[in-house]
């Protein structure tokens, strides 16, 4: 059932995007692209994602209102750097997560590439680590407010889509 609904969604998604690319609705470009969307499901399937976890709706708002905030905020202090005299220090940091998922590692890389001051340059999967570029590291304060900025993240991340208890790995490893 699930499968279905997912394959359903994609049709219906890969559809909208066909007329927005034509720019007209109507019933040639509406059948026209339910033919382009089968045709590209059947013949270039996406791969399954395992999904060890399940979402829990109050976090997951938690962390969406959160995200906003930081976009908001960060996208002030950007404004404010470029109004200094002098540019900003700048450098490439490390930050370790503790997320399990590589779909919530993913997640992750796209909140911190969103908010404004930060871009992910590498990323280190077996080990979780993220190799982000961050503008304005000049004193202390900025360095722990970045690192904090991560901690957070990561928290509501984990509260939302990994807590332990829900826990259960799609694929575990059978010691012999």
């Amino acid at each position: 059932m699930r499968s279905v609904v997912l394959r359903t969604w994609i049709l219906c998604w890969l559809v909208l995007v066909w007329i927005l690319l034509w720019g007209t609705f109507s019933a040639a470009n509406v059948l026209s692209g339910l033919a382009v969307a089968t045709l590209i499901t059947w013949l270039l399937p996406l791969p399954a994602v395992p999904v060890e976890g399940k979402v829990h709706p109050l976090s997951l708002i938690r962390l969406i209102l959160t995200v906003a905030y930081r976009l908001v905020l960060s996208s002030i202090q950007v404004a404010l750097l470029s109004l200094k005299p002098r540019p900003p220090l700048s450098a490439v940091l490390r930050a370790q997560l503790s997320v399990k998922s590589d779909l919530v590692l993913s997640l992750a890389v796209v909140i911190f590439n969103l908010i404004p001051g930060s871009i992910v340059l590498e990323i280190d999967q077996t080990r979780r680590l993220l190799y982000m570029h961050v503008i304005d590291v000049g004193s202390d304060r900025a360095l722990s407010a970045f690192y904090h900025q991560v901690a957070v993240i990561e928290r509501l991340l984990v509260r939302t889509f990994e807590r332990p208890e829900d826990w259960r790995p799609a694929h575990e490893e059978v010691e012999l």
